[in-house]
Parts: C-alpha cells; sequence; structure tokens
C-alpha cells in the first residue's frame, strides 16, 4: 500500500502522521513530546491500538529516528512514497508548498538565524526523510506562508527601507495551524469564516493571529518566531533597549543572547520550574503563579490588538496544546473583555466544548490539525 508521511516537528516535540496516498484519513498517528526531558516519551497510535513508551531524554535527531522505528514495526507493509514536512522559515521567497530539491535546502538554510529553535530541527527532519526514503518526493509547508500577504504595515519595522529589502520584516509564523483553522471555520461558521477572527495557538509556542476574510492580516509575532507573546522558553515581545543593556553591561554575546531568549526564558524563567503549563498550574508555587498570570495577561493584551488591527471582533478560537486543554487559561483569558463582546460559559468550558461563550462575540475551541494541512498539499503534489 502507497502512504504519504507527515513530520511535524516543534521546538519540543514531533508530531507524525501516516496517510494513504489518495483520500482517506489517518492509518496512523503520533508525536514525541518533551524533547530533551527526562519525561519524553513517543505516543503511536494505530487503529484501535496506542502504546506510550518511555524515551527518555532523546534531542529531535533521536527522536525522529524512534519515529521511523516505529512506523516500520507497525506498517510494515506500507511503501512511504511522499514525504511532508512543517518547515517553520519560508522567508520571503516561499508563500506556498514547495519539493524540497538541494537548490530549495540551501536557500532555507539560510533562515536558521531567524528560526534557531526551529528550522534547523526541520532541515534535520528533511535530511534524514530523504536518507531513509530516497526515493520519495519530500515537500515543505511553510508556516509562514499562510502571512505572506497581510498589508505593508502589518510587514515592516520602522527601520531604513533597506532592511526591508533585504528581508527584515514582520513574517508570522503558524500558519499551517491558522491555514486549518481558517478551513475549518468554512466548514461550521460562514459568518466566522468571512467576518473578524482572532486565533490564539497556545502551546510550548505561542502565537495570535487576526483573520479578515480568512486573510491574515496581522500577526503577534514577526521577524522571529521571538516576538508578541511569552512562550514556553522563548521571551515574547521585549524592549530592543534590554538586548543593548544586556550587550553594554552584562558582556553577553549574540550567541549568549540567542540562548537566553530562546531557551531560558518565557515561562520557564518567569517560574523558575518549568516551561510546561501543565506542571506549572499543578506547582501553585508564588512564582509559577506569577509566570501564568504574566502569560494570560500578555495574551489579553495582544488581543486587544488584534481586534484594533480588525475593527471589532465577531469571533475567537482556542488551539494549540494549551488552548485547546486548559479550561483555566481560556478562562483567565477572557476574563474582563467584555467589553469585546466576549462572554464566557463556565460549564462549557469546563466540558470543553466547541463554543463556550454566550456574549456577543463567539468564542470556539478547534483542536489544530497541522498535519492534515501538510497533507493535503503533499497529495495535490502527487
Amino acid at each position: 500500500m502507497s502512504v504519504l508521511l507527515t513530520l511535524n516537528a516543534g521546538s519540543s516535540s514531533i508530531k507524525f502522521s501516516v496517510y494513504p496516498a489518495g483520500d482517506g484519513a489517518a492509518l496512523a498517528h503520533g508525536q514525541i513530546e518533551r524533547i530533551g526531558s527526562d519525561e519524553g516519551r513517543i505516543e503511536f497510535n494505530h487503529g484501535n491500538q496506542q502504546t506510550r513508551t518511555d524515551v527518555g531524554p532523546v534531542d529531535h535527531a533521536g527522536a525522529l529516528n524512534r519515529i521511523l522505528d516505529e512506523i516500520g514495526t507497525h506498517l510494515k507493509r506500507s511503501k512511504i512514497i511522499a514525504v511532508g514536512h512543517r518547515i517553520v522559515h519560508g522567508g520571503p521567497d516561499f508563500d506556498a508548498p514547495q519539493q524540497l530539491t538541494p537548490e530549495v535546502m540551501t536557500r532555507l538554510a539560510e533562515f536558521e538565524p531567524l528560526a534557531p529553535l526551529h528550522q534547523p530541527h526541520n532541515l534535520a527532519g528533511v535530511r534524514a526523510a530523504m536518507s531513509a526514503f530516497p526515493d520519495a518526493l519530500q515537500i515543505g509547508c511553510f508556516d509562514t506562508a499562510f502571512h505572506r500577504h497581510h498589508p505593508w504595515v502589518n510587514d515592516t519595522f520602522a527601520l531604513p527601507r533597506k532592511y526591508y529589502d533585504q528581508g527584515v520584516r514582520r513574517y508570522g509564523f503558524h500558519g499551517l495551524s491558522y491555514d486549518f483553522v481558517t478551513g475549518r471555520l468554512a466548514e461550521i461558521d460562514h459568518h466566522a469564516a468571512h467576518g473578524r477572527t482572532v486565533v490564539a495557538h497556545l502551546g510550548n509556542g505561542a502565537s495570535m493571529c487576526a483573520i479578515l476574510d480568512g486573510k491574515s492580516i496581522g500577526s503577534t509575532m514577526g521577524f522571529s518566531a521571538l516576538d508578541g507573546l511569552p512562550m514556553g522558553t522563548r521571551s515574547g515581545q521585549l524592549d530592543p533597549g534590554v538586548l543593548l543593556y544586556l550587550m553594554d553591561h552584562e558582556g553577553m554575546d549574540s550567541t549568549q543572547i540567542t540562548n537566553l531568549l530562546y531557551k531560558e526564558s518565557g515561562l520557564l524563567g518567569l517560574s523558575g520550574l518549568s516551561n510546561d503549563m501543565r506542571t506549572l498550574q499543578e506547582a501553585g508555587t508564588p512564582e509559577s503563579e506569577q509566570a501564568i498570570a504574566y502569560y494570560t495577561f500578555r495574551i489579553r493584551r495582544e488581543l486587544g490588538a488584534m481586534a484594533a488591527i480588525l475593527g471589532g471582533l465577531d469571533t475567537l478560537v482556542f488551539c494549540g496544546g494549551i488552548g485547546e486543554h486548559s479550561t483555566r487559561i481560556r478562562a483567565e483569558v477572557c476574563k474582563g473583555m467584555e467589553w469585546l463582546g466576549i462572554q464566557l460559559d463556565p460549564a462549557a468550558n469546563a466540558m470543553h466544548l466547541s463554543v463556550i461563550s454566550t456574549g456577543r462575540a463567539t468564542v470556539r475551541v478547534i483542536p489544530t490539525d497541522e498535519e492534515i494541512v501538510i497533507a493535503r498539499a503533499v497529495r495535490a503534489a502527487l
């Protein structure tokens, strides 16, 4: 049986799915989560069978090898003829899925400094898949592509124009997730699909997107995946003067600052405990509570900004690991936002219903599926 494989490498996890080459739902799917920690584990779902296995502190390369081992064990008679990859940064060049040729890979490697927490892992996954399946078609799907045509004022910084021409601009990320959510809204809510919608993708990486008539017109993330909301280990929005201070008064170089902003900040830095929201909610320490308070405050602040870009708000959508599963975070984000027409229904929220509001603005929870977006692109290429 001919199948295609999708690989979705995040900063702390790799999700994967195996699909029939033609139409049809996933034959198998799973993920390795908490990569790099002692609690790393792989989950594999095949038919009615589900297995969970501890893998320990593997890195992204080791995690990918474990995934390929599991697929080989459970789907022995399947032939992988194509692999679709989530690639975080497509730069100014790529606004649609692309076959991953050596020339394209060389260009994508140039964007690694713009997404150091993801791009190297994404491209390593491509190379590993090329090695494992040398005859398979390799297709890249870019998180930046969804935002490539938003208005110029949401695309630029107030720097000399030459830097914009060199590619220093606001790219936006999590585009595959926003692509799926807008497609899902078109199926279930015509008003939301064509109205003023804010989607909050909340996970270890987090961002929000202002969407009008199904198109991105603003994003909390900018030039890199650091901007906007605080995340698991990333700082989110930061006064550039802080960086100047760190260089001039702390003697930090670019490598040290990169490590600080990408790996030591966010929820981990604020709490001094963990980058995992589940751990922080269970801990109840003063520091973990402060980290959660700052996280939800920044989401509310950016929600107001996204509504301003849209000229109002008709629909708010929560997605991503935290957005889909944390009743507390959803409740705290919506608290005090009645001025935007948001009125949370506590009972519906506690039950994780698809609609959790009673006010003028509809608040929805939509489990995102970046893998099916990738699979559709691969099928189109095939």
